[in-house]
């Protein structure tokens, strides 16, 4: 109450192991009394779980980037297709419906 959800304003203070599910990292996380902590610190019981949370948290983080490679990819080659029509012409390369055609042929 008293502040309208539009207006709130979140600040991320603190992120680690515990937020995303997997707090058997944590000793594998590098503070001040444990400056040289790494993967090894981990407990063996705790590893074949923290692999799996590992590569699932990294397929999805890689598919999310793949999503975004592929949009900046499909943006170059549309400007890369208009730089071409517009050595044919000005008209050709203003015209989106041609394109739209070429770009959708080109993914065929």
């Amino acid at each position: 109450p008293g502040t309208a959800t539009k207006d709130e304003k979140w600040i991320v203070g603190e992120f680690n192991c515990s937020c995303v599910g997997i707090s058997k990292c944590l000793p594998a996380y590098c503070q001040d009394d444990t400056p040289n902590a790494c993967y090894n610190d981990i407990p063996k019981k705790d590893l074949i779980e923290v692999r799996k949370m590992g590569a699932l948290v990294g397929k999805k983080g890689f598919s999310i980037l793949a999503k975004s490679a592929a949009v900046v990819r499909q943006a170059q080659a549309e400007e890369s297709l208009k730089a071409l029509l517009k050595t044919m012409g000005a008209t050709y390369a203003g015209d989106e419906a041609l394109v739209k055609k070429l770009m959708t042929w080109k993914r065929s």
